[in-house]
């Protein structure tokens, strides 16, 4: 088998098995550290061995008894006594635990692992982002925009926390799914964006990733189906990804939503997203509980859809569905949103002004300068809106993002 296709069989087995790997090790072993080092170890011995070997007929299977014995291995080594012992017993005995709780998804065991109260919120989501996602330190520093040196202190912390505090992988409670819910869905929601728009590579998508996290968002309304905003969160990803097809151009540029042919949208995933809001908004009008910030941008993305073309796009009823997700989630980059469809309503004027507010917090975000470009480009003042893309470009981590912002840099006037 020659290199490329070998290596293109380990990249696939990383991103359908990792995750697979390290919670399914991590349930095996009680401990983090061992399933992600015996992991990461298994895919180099891939890397070693396959070239000259061949790929094996099930690689998923090869890789798991690979990082099995690596983390036997490992556990030999670090203890003589009770971890050794502890190591051997478990080589002979491989059947699964009986269910003892409401998650019953390896996976998903692992995600409310992680997202333990003991932990701060960014670091439970970094944590599960590295370990359930695969993604690297760069990619989850991008999610958060800081350095990736910050980064890998705060996952290696979180990993240190963990084993400080003693906490346990176990199946979570019912109280416990409600309690770490939050990060749960803030994971899921950032795994799901870097896949829609990976951060860094050749690939302007990944659908590996954005299919995992609706996967996950499917069980997770399985589990919880009355609730409002594991509801929000999947009818905000089926329409989110309804629109992948008509995402990229041929060329291989990001396309917009603008400009988006939108007969190239997946109607199923859009029918089935569409359900999902009607279903909450008759919830809420029955006297549930009131939306939360997934099923407002459920609610946004719907009115975009429903506009048979871009110039129909009801601006007024998206500016008002920003305003009042302002009050959930007064983060820089919603009221960033909320001030770019503010432009489509007042004039790019009044949208430019809000968007200045935020540049002290956004200075490093690309999309912060891609709006005021945008927007200076409207306003007719070229120089400065030539030097927004040149910055945006530069930050810009996508390939079909930078090849978009470059063709409207080229397009200015002079």
């Amino acid at each position: 088998m020659t290199g490329p296709t070998v290596e293109q069989a380990i990249t696939r087995a990383h991103q359908e098995e990792w995750a697979r790997l390290v919670a399914g090790l991590t349930r095996r072993f009680g401990d983090l550290d061992v399933a992600e080092e015996a992991t990461a170890e298994a895919f180099v011995a891939a890397a070693e061995r396959w070239p000259r070997d061949g790929v094996p007929p099930s690689p998923g299977g090869w890789l798991a008894t690979t990082a099995a014995r690596k983390a036997i291995d490992r556990l030999r080594r670090e203890s003589q006594r009770d971890a050794k012992h502890q190591a051997a017993l478990i080589v002979r005995d491989d059947t699964p635990p009986d269910p003892t709780g409401p998650v019953e998804d390896d996976r998903l065991r692992l995600i409310f692992t992680c997202c333990h109260p003991a932990l701060a919120s960014e670091a439970r989501v970094a944590l599960t982002l590295r370990l359930l996602g695969g993604l690297t330190v760069a990619e989850i520093a991008h999610a958060f925009l800081v350095s990736e040196t910050t980064m890998a202190r705060r996952i290696t912390r979180a990993k240190a926390k963990i084993k400080a505090a003693r906490i346990p992988y176990r199946v979570p409670s019912a109280d416990d799914v409600r309690e770490r819910l939050a990060g749960v869905l803030a994971v899921v929601y950032l795994v799901f964006n870097e896949g829609y728009l990976a951060s860094e590579g050749d690939d302007a998508v990944r659908v590996d990733l954005t299919d995992e996290a609706i996967r996950l968002g499917r069980l997770l309304r399985t589990l919880l189906p009355n609730h409002g905003e594991v509801t929000g969160l999947l009818a905000l990803m089926l329409l989110t990804d309804a629109r992948r097809p008509a995402r990229v151009s041929r060329t291989g540029e990001l396309v917009t939503l603008d400009e988006q042919d939108r007969g190239a949208w997946d109607r199923a995933l859009v029918a089935e997203g569409r359900a999902l809001i009607r279903e909450r908004v008759e919830a809420v009008a029955a006297g549930g509980d009131p939306p939360g910030r997934y099923q407002m941008q459920a609610a946004i993305n719907a009115v975009h859809m429903d506009a048979p073309s871009a110039r129909d796009t009801d601006w007024s009823t998206i500016a008002a569905l920003y305003g009042r997700l302002v009050l959930l989630d007064p983060s820089p980059i919603v009221r960033l949103n909320r001030a770019v469809a503010v432009a489509e309503v007042d004039g790019p004027g009044v949208g430019l002004a809000e968007v200045d507010r935020l540049a002290k917090v956004l200075d490093g975000y690309h999309a912060f300068h891609a709006a005021r470009a945008d927007l200076l480009r409207r306003l007719g003042r070229g120089g400065e809106s030539r030097a927004a893309y040149d910055r945006a470009i530069g930050l810009a981590g996508n390939p079909a993002e930078r090849a978009y912002l470059t063709r409207r840099r080229d397009q200015l006037a002079g």
